[in-house]
Parts: C-alpha cells; sequence; structure tokens
C-alpha cells in the first residue's frame, strides 16, 4: 500500500492539487488496492486521528491571534518595540523584529504575525523611506519566530504525533527564537548601513514608560500561558482557553476595539483556519498509518543506521531532507509524514525528541520563506502589494540567519534543552 499511496500523493501534489484532497485520494486508492481492508477504513481513520484533546489548543490559539489583530494589540507592540530599539541604524527593521518575537509569545503562529503585524510594519517602513522589497523581506523574515517562541501551534502538533510534552517543546523554543531575532538584526544592521538607511529618534524615558504601559496587559499573554502550563494549573488545552478568553477581555472590554459585529467574521475565519489544518491532518494521517502498519517506518530506520549510527550526520541528513521538502510541501503535511519515520530512527541513537521537535519546526518555519511554496511569501505580498517573483529574489539573504540558527541548535543541543531540563525536568 506505501508505494502506492506515496507515489500518488506525489503526483497529485505536483499537479497543484490541495494537499488535503490529493493525500485522501491516494490513501483511498491505496486502501482498495490492497484488498486487505474495507474503504469505510478511511472514515474511522480520520476521525481517529483528530480526536484528541491536545488538538483542541489549535483553534484557540488561532483565535486568539485573530483577535489580537482585530484588538489593536499589534499597534501597541509594535509602538514598544520601536522606541527601544527605533535608535539603531535601520531602527523600524530592527523593531520589526523585535515586534515580532513579543508578538511570537501570544499567537503562536507564523501567519497571525505576518497577517497581523505585517501591515503595521510594512506601512511604517515604507513612511520612512525603506525600500518596499526590503520591508516586506523582514517581515516574512522575523515573522518565522512567531512558531519558534512559545506557544507554538507546531509544537502542539508535534507533540501530539510524537507523544512528547508540549511543556518542554514551548520551553525548548525559547532561545532558539531569541538567537533568530538577534541574527537577523545583525544581517538587518549590515544592510541598513550599505543602504544608509535612516534610524528613529531615540525614545524618551517618559516615551518608552508610556508605549510599555500601552502594552503591558498584552505582555501579560505569554505569562499566564506559560506560567500556567509550567506550574501545572492548567493544560496547554486550557492555556489557550485562558489566552483567548484574556485576549478578549482585553480587546472587547478594556481597549474596545472588537465589537460585537466583529465576533461573527472572527469566529469565521477561525473556523475556516481550523478546518483546512483538520482537513489535512485526517487525510495525511491516513497515510502515516499505512506507513507504520506496514512497518515502513522501522525499515526506514534500519536501513538509516546500516550507514552510519552518527546521530550528527543523521540530523544532518534529516535537515537537509525537510529542508528540501520544506521548498513544496506546508508545514503540516510534513510534520504528519515524517515524524513516524524519523522519531525511533532518532531515538535509537540517542537524540532526545525534544531537541529534535524544536529543529523540525525551524525547518519548517524556513520552508514558509523559501520559494516556491513558502506560505509566509504569499500573505506578505498580498498585504504589501509587492510581486512575488521579486520577493522571492529579495528573501533569500534572510533565510542564512535562519540556516546559521538551525545549526546551532541542531549541533549544540543545550541550546535546546537547557529551560526544558531546568525547568521541566
Amino acid at each position: 500500500m506505501t508505494p502506492i499511496a506515496v507515489v500518488i500523493f506525489a503526483i497529485l501534489a505536483l499537479t497543484g492539487l490541495p494537499i488535503a484532497i490529493g493525500s485522501g485520494i491516494a490513501a483511498v486508492i491505496a486502501i482498495a488496492s490492497s484488498g486487505r481492508f474495507p474503504l469505510v477504513l478511511m472514515i474511522q481513520r480520520m476521525i481517529f486521528s483528530i480526536d484528541n484533546f491536545v488538538l483542541l489548543a489549535i483553534p484557540l490559539f488561532i483565535l486568539c491571534g485573530r483577535l489580537m489583530n482585530v484588538a489593536g494589540i499589534t499597534d501597541r507592540i509594535f509602538e514598544l518595540a520601536q522606541k527601544l530599539i527605533g535608535h539603531i541604524i535601520g531602527g523600524l527593521a530592527h523593531a520589526n523584529v523585535v515586534a515580532s518575537m513579543i508578538f511570537a509569545g501570544m499567537s503562536g503562529a507564523a501567519v497571525a504575525d505576518a497577517g497581523g503585524l505585517g501591515q503595521v510594519e510594512i506601512k511604517a517602513m515604507k513612511d520612512q523611506g525603506y525600500e518596499l522589497d526590503f520591508a516586506v523581506s523582514v517581515t516574512a523574515a522575523s515573522a518565522t519566530i512567531g512558531p519558534i517562541i512559545p506557544p507554538s501551534v507546531p509544537m502542539i502538533l508535534y507533540a501530539f504525533i510524537a507523544e512528547e510534552s508540549i511543556g518542554r517543546l514551548f520551553l525548548g523554543g525559547f532561545i532558539p527564537g531569541i538567537l533568530i531575532g538577534i541574527m537577523l538584526m545583525a544581517l538587518i544592521y549590515f544592510i541598513s548601513r550599505k543602504r544608509n538607511y535612516s534610524r528613529s529618534k531615540r525614545g524618551s524615558i517618559s516615551e518608552i514608560w508610556l508605549a510599555f504601559k500601552r502594552a503591558l496587559l498584552p505582555l501579560l499573554t505569554p505569562v499566564i500561558i506559560l506560567g500556567g502550563i509550567a506550574s501545572g494549573v492548567f493544560t496547554v488545552t486550557e492555556a489557550a482557553a485562558v489566552a483567548a478568553l484574556y485576549t478578549f477581555i482585553l480587546g472587547g472590554l478594556i481597549y474596545r476595539e472588537i465589537r460585537l459585529r466583529d465576533i461573527p467574521g472572527i469566529l469565521i475565519e477561525t473556523m475556516k483556519t481550523t478546518a483546512v489544518m483538520m482537513f489535512i491532518l485526517s487525510t495525511i494521517a491516513t497515510i502515516s498509518w499505512i506507513m507504520v502498519y506496514e512497518k515502513v517506518t522501522d525499515q526506514f530506520a534500519i536501513f538509516i543506521v546500516s550507514l552510519t549510527k552518527n546521530p550528527w550526520i543523521i540530523l544532518g541528513m534529516i535537515n537537509i531532507f525537510l529542508l528540501l521538502l520544506g521548498t513544496v510541501l506546508e508545514g503540516a503535511p510534513i510534520m504528519i509524514l515524517t515524524i513516524p519515520l524519523f522519531a525511533p530512527l532518532l531515538q535509537s541513537v540517542g537524540v532526545d525528541l525534544v531537541h529534535f521537535g524544536v529543529v523540525m519546526v525551524l525547518n519548517i518555519a524556513i520552508g514558509t520563506i523559501t520559494p516556491p511554496i513558502g506560505m509566509l511569501l504569499f500573505i506578505v505580498t498580498q498585504v504589501s502589494g509587492l510581486p512575488l517573483e521579486r520577493l522571492m529574489k529579495t528573501i533569500l539573504p534572510f533565510v542564512i540567519p535562519l540556516l546559521v540558527v538551525l545549526g546551532l541548535i541542531t549541533y549544540v543541543p543545550e541550546l535546546v534543552m537547557f529551560l526544558p531540563n531546568l525547568i521541566m525536568p
């Protein structure tokens, strides 16, 4: 069944058919051709694959991101970042990165960052004389921090498939997320000096304090989420619900930016995004089940170990494979298809799956800005009006800092494991 499913899925994916439909067709044909199972197995596997309490956190974090965008929280965050760091050469570009790092601790998704903060950031940078392609590239690259700094929707999905601790994965993303921000800012400083970009006026103590007070309540969101999870007060799913409720109270009752007429639209958009993700998850998971049933995962592990037992070489090979796969596939299908293959192999050579989880999520984040399928590329071009072909060229230098951090966290696992081992041993 496995060769049939994989070949048909690959062919349909190359035709441009939506991933969820293509994987569903491939799974149905594979099951029917086997003659061993009734077709009703497809429906059973689709339902079983998403029947899990942990997955409820995904729509709740998506809802939280939508509420933040409508509530004007993005403006408050960007204002604070600008006052803190706007006086450096390329100041607004640096503020773009810092704002993404802050917003990442609330939304859990790169899409929410690019779609929400992106509009504010690109307009501000254009108005201050930055070239459009540079502004859009910085916005897309900084949005990749969204899935790394917790909370993280991809990490929830990884934890569900690999049966790992979501709390430990969340903590493992902190240091890598900060490293990405530092590396991007180093590149931005170099480009800004070369192009002689301007800097903003240094914010006074009173201006910084005022901006901080305006952003204080939103800044408590990650404290509530991670503090509750680490202390055991609530689960990740409960934390997502608390975050969504807290954001709604901020936007609706305190800031009064969310009106009753906005709520149906927010809920509909959340449901659309969730439905697409769950549809992909349910159909791709059926192909993964076929591979596990036919012991393809075991055979894959045996084959790789026959080549080398060095965990560093294996991790390097997997990184290259994931980076190539990320140029043509979205993150969710990649995780659902490959985690059952990689997890047993990595465990057999002593690699911690929390460490690998952060490495994998960063690989997927890089894929979101890598041509030709990078999802963030499409989002920021829609927000900015910059032609996609032009962005595909200008985004490439910004991939380099992400690759540097990927190499660091791959081969220096302490960068990922320090906080999980310290706080949730």
